[in-house]
């Protein structure tokens, strides 16, 4: 490239001019990279997603919400067992009400009959009885065993606490989706904001350079003061702007860290995103091309499975017209003082309900509404899904179609900034003119980034509705 001929007669000015060109030359790739398709992840941003789904507290609570429902289900399933209790009284007693039985007047005269015939005395006198009614220095200890054998409420309840435990593994899931999509799209946004911290520094060390030469050159009066300033404004206008940028990065960093639940101030490996350089535009294909199915999103699942729960508790309100029946065993004893009186004591009981004023009625009528009305719910939720996956799919598209037409921007910018360099070399344009067009190349670079990291938030947002990101 040649050098103008109002710098050929300074060395140094050539020399701190050929280092511009030359951080010029560095920094061209960044304005030049065409539209990109991701080809592949590399392995840290897995592992960070799996990090987060290790170390999140909320993944954690639910785990605990889950096992709780196992052990109610287990609970639930050891209703059909039988039920044995150990239970005794003893007690004193003093006063109180008594008991006259006569049972001397009522057998004496037969005894004696009976001697008189017999012409013996095996039949003495007795006398009448007049005891206390409570028991005194009496005990009563047996051992129960309860045993259920007909009862409908105990299945039903078996098979809502079962499908309590699949409602709660289904919201583990849409969790799992959730934070995977938030790690991606904070991963994206701590490298949209750490790229363009470096694009501004290399502009502010680009500046700095054109500083230097311009001072060269006002010394050696082949340029006017002014340059220096308007170089200083820029320098500080983009100082501003890589500060602020570098604020996004540290906030970015400390919400992924979040996300890992780790600390906010730890270091983040960097993935490399491999890309083809090309015309070809992201692909937004439904699952890898594979058709989307609306069951797959856990959110339908979980109405369904609530609709189920709905469904069982309609049954167990119609369950009352169904009779209960279940047996009970006493083995026991029952004796004063230190006595043994050994029993047995076998039942069977049986109960069916006659008349409730249509309680129960009116409750089968109630459940049965929440069946209708979550019925509705499910068609609403598919409605939204679709719409969800709708809107990300123009967003996607959108984005796309914004990072395509950087590629038309960028020759245009590179083109004008060619054509006011060669007219500043000869000495037509001014310096303005010339930072003018940097400027606009160093914009246009910032939100190519933004755009580029846009279609990958995107990209993530749009595999979530699809059901198709890691869980």
């Amino acid at each position: 490239m040649e050098i103008p001929r109002f710098l050929q007669k300074s060395g140094n000015t050539r020399l701190l001019f050929a280092r511009l060109l030359s951080i010029r030359l560095l920094f061209v790739p960044l304005f030049f990279l065409p539209l990109m398709k991701i080809q592949a992840q590399t392995k840290p941003l897995d592992a960070y997603i799996q990090e987060a789904l290790n170390n999140s507290h909320a993944l954690k609570e639910k785990q605990f919400v889950l096992e709780r429902n196992l052990l109610a289900l287990e609970e639930a399933k050891r209703l059909y067992y039988p039920s044995v209790s150990l239970s005794g009284s003893y007690t004193l007693a003093a006063g109180g009400r008594k008991i006259d039985f006569p049972v001397g007047d009522l057998l004496n005269p037969v005894y004696s009959s009976l001697n008189q015939i017999t012409n013996t005395s095996n039949f003495p006198q007795i006398e009448n009885v007049n005891t206390l009614l409570l028991p005194n220095n009496f005990h009563d200890v047996k051992i129960r065993t309860q045993q259920p054998i007909v009862n409908a409420e105990i299945k039903l309840n078996r098979s809502i606490k079962t499908a309590q435990v699949s409602l709660q593994e289904i919201d583990m899931q849409v969790y799992r989706r959730e934070l995977a999509k938030n790690v991606k799209i904070a991963y994206y946004q701590y490298l949209q904001a750490r790229e363009a911290v470096a694009i501004y520094q290399n502009a502010i060390q680009l500046l700095q350079e054109s500083k230097r030469v311009n001072e060269s050159l006002v010394r050696n009066d082949k340029a006017v003061p002014s340059v220096i300033s308007r170089t200083n404004s820029e320098i500080a206008s983009v100082e501003a702007q890589a500060a602020e940028a570098h604020n996004q990065q540290r906030n970015a960093a400390a919400y992924f860290n979040h996300l890992l639940s780790r600390s906010l101030d730890e270091p983040i490996s960097i993935d490399t995103i491999q890309i083809v350089q090309g015309g070809d535009r992201i692909s937004v294909s439904e699952q890898e091309g594979r058709p989307f199915i609306l069951e797959n999103r856990e959110e339908l699942a979980q109405l369904n499975k609530a609709q189920e729960i709905n469904r069982l508790l309609v049954n167990i309100e119609e369950s009352y017209r169904k009779p209960t029946i279940g047996a009970q065993l006493d083995l026991g004893s029952q004796a004063f003082g230190l006595k043994v009186g050994p029993y047995a004591l076998l039942g069977i009981s049986l109960e069916l309900p006659l008349w409730t004023a249509n309680r129960n009625k009116l409750q089968v009528q109630q459940a049965v509404t929440n069946v209708s009305a979550l019925n509705e719910q499910i068609e609403q939720v598919k409605q939204q899904i679709a719409l969800q996956i709708r809107v990300a799919q123009n967003a996607v598209q959108t984005e796309q179609e914004v990072l395509q037409s950087f590629n038309t921007q960028q020759d245009a910018a590179r083109q004008y900034y060619r054509d006011t360099f060669r007219r500043y070399k000869e000495g037509v344009a001014n310096y303005i003119e010339l930072l003018d067009a940097r400027t606009q190349i160093t914009n246009l670079d910032v939100r190519r980034s933004i755009a580029y990291y846009n279609v990958l938030m995107r990209l993530a947002e749009l595999e979530r509705a699809l059901g198709a990101i890691k869980k």
